[in-house]
């Protein structure tokens, strides 16, 4: 279906994070992404009629749309905690309570 790529859209960003916030929003963000990759496997076997197929990237938009707005809001919410002093993870630092 034409030139664009909804995989690209979908990319997991943020994932590395491993933190408490994200975590806390994981179920319902996870679920949008699992419909979403659904829905472009849908999509990309090209057999569908157009408007069904337009129908289907209406919906990918949306979804589109919800798993950002979850992101920003856990990215939001990791830079509060970070400014309140907690630091970061680095695996390679040397300076803990090893």
């Amino acid at each position: 279906m034409g030139g664009l790529d909804l995989r690209a859209m979908t990319s997991k960003p943020g994932r590395e994070a491993g933190n408490d916030a994200a975590a806390e929003i994981a179920p319902d963000f996870e679920q949008s992404l699992a419909e979403l990759e659904a829905l472009i496997g849908r999509l990309e076997r090209g057999d569908l009629p157009l408007a069904e197929s337009l129908d289907l990237f209406e919906q990918g938009v949306a979804l589109t749309r919800q798993c950002h707005a979850r992101l920003s809001g856990a990215r939001q919410r990791v830079e509060i905690l970070l400014k309140d002093g907690a630091r970061p993870f680095d695996p390679g630092s040397t300076d803990g309570d090893e």
